[in-house]
């Protein structure tokens, strides 16, 4: 907190005592700038799968947990990396479905439990403005004030064009951006306008690498996909430039695919060759935060895709049998962060998805989550914890946001391909990655 003079009228004896406790600050800041740059440091840097991510916001029906369980497991506090002072070093959050029914302040009370400060809420735009101009807000009202009353910050994911704002529509309809690219920019315009100072964060789409998330005639398209962010960006920032920009995360995936019927049309492509086409277009000049997702499959958050590790029990084999980039979090991480310094950028990574699924204590699975069958409730809460330890301890992680907090909560049961990785099971009480992480140091 600075001191106004002009507004304190400061003279005689007063103005000596504030001068001297302005200069006992300055040291104080000073000491703490060199303890940053040379005191104690975090890790060392290092460097054909499918598609697994499941963000998906959903409006059902759900009930209030009944309690909440934690048996706490304490962890090692992790390395400061040197930031400027006054910043906040590395925001740690959770994504919520805050639409989906039950009490919106007990769910923002979960989340200030686990002494998290950042929550994420995606919004579907398609789903709620059926007409031109005529979006129901309600929902999202609920989720911003109830988020503000508990002092946690607001990251809104924004995905999903309304079908009036797009021609191309195919045998299997999914979300895709809106032909007109400057109508995203006006929703958010919009948005901005509303919550002003009451959000601080927005990602600009998800997994814009997926034809799932980008259902357009010509497929994927890297340049597409950034001019719309330029117009996002430019946006938000003309009515709130303390808004933290994300640009939309991307799937990883170990291959690039092509719609067997149109050779032209690229139905999912390799997450780095993307990121790579999206350097190319410029992305870095039109975000303030580089998104990305890992959904740790059945490897442990420290180990690199080409280190040979291998679980003889997994039954899920795709890492082991198929090594790639894409099935490891360690590795997919440092291969945007090189690419950024590569490209001659220092923009952070913000981790708008990640997590360990396991269905341990569920009565069955979602069909093509076999991992979630290798890993057991301890390993969840060992890697959610150890995950974001590293992303403090690497550095290069501004934001991360763990998926998630009670999308079990929906009614669907043991095959939906979110409830795994909640830390609230079907009966609405705390998994031990709960108790995990509310026991989890946050320096």
């Amino acid at each position: 907190m600075g001191i106004s003079y002009n507004n304190r009228g400061l003279s005689g004896r007063r103005l000596y005592v504030a001068v001297a406790a302005w200069l006992v600050l300055v040291l104080a800041g000073g000491f703490c700038t060199w303890y940053g740059w040379f005191g104690p440091r975090g890790e060392g840097s290092e460097e054909a799968a499918v598609p697994t991510s499941t963000s998906e916001e959903v409006v059902a029906p759900t009930s209030e947990p009944a309690a909440v369980p934690p048996t706490p497991i304490p962890t090692a506090a992790a390395a400061l990396p040197t930031v400027a002072q006054g910043e906040e070093v590395f925001g740690y959050g959770i994504a919520i479905n805050g639409t989906g029914g039950g009490d919106i302040n007990y769910w923002m009370g979960q989340v200030k439990s686990l002494d998290l400060g950042w929550v994420k809420q995606q919004v579907r735009w398609g789903y709620f403005e059926g007409n031109p101009g005529e979006m129901d807000w309600s929902g999202y009202d609920a989720v911003v004030d109830a988020a503000n009353q508990e002092g946690l910050k607001v990251m809104l994911s924004v995905v999903d064009a309304p079908h009036w704002s797009r021609t191309y529509f195919d045998d299997n309809v999914e979300v895709a951006p809106p032909d007109d690219l400057t109508l995203l920019a006006d929703f958010l315009g919009r948005m901005v306008d509303r919550y002003q100072g009451r959000i601080h964060a927005i990602e600009v789409w998800n997994e814009q690498n997926l034809d799932r998330e980008w259902d357009t005639a010509e497929g994927v398209n890297a340049d597409r996909y950034v001019e719309m962010l330029r117009l996002a960006y430019q946006a938000v920032k003309s009515r709130d430039p303390n808004i933290i920009v994300i640009s939309g995360a991307l799937s990883p995936v170990g291959a690039t695919a092509t719609d067997p019927n149109n050779p032209a049309r690229v139905v999912y492509m390799d997450d780095f060759e993307y990121f790579d086409r999206m350097i190319a277009a410029g992305f870095l000049n039109y975000c303030d935060c580089v998104g990305a997702h890992h959904n740790g499959i059945n490897m442990p958050p420290d180990v690199a895709w080409d280190e040979g590790y291998n679980d003889p029990t997994a039954q899920f084999r795709g890492p082991f049998d198929n090594p790639d980039h894409s099935w490891s979090f360690k590795s997919t991480l440092w291969g945007y962060h090189d690419r950024i310094v590569a490209a001659g950028g220092n923009k952070p990574l913000c981790i708008t998805e990640f997590g360990w699924a396991t269905a341990e204590g569920f009565d069955g699975y979602p069909p093509g989550f076999e991992f979630a069958l290798d890993n057991t409730l301890e390993e969840q809460a060992q890697w959610d914890v150890q995950a974001f330890q590293l992303m403090r301890q690497w550095g290069f992680v501004r934001l991360a946001y763990l998926w998630n907090l009670n999308y079990s909560q929906l009614g669907w049961g043991p095959e939906d391909p979110n409830a795994p990785y909640a830390l609230i099971d079907f009966k609405g009480v705390g998994r031990p990655a709960f108790g995990a992480i509310g026991a989890m140091e946050k320096p």
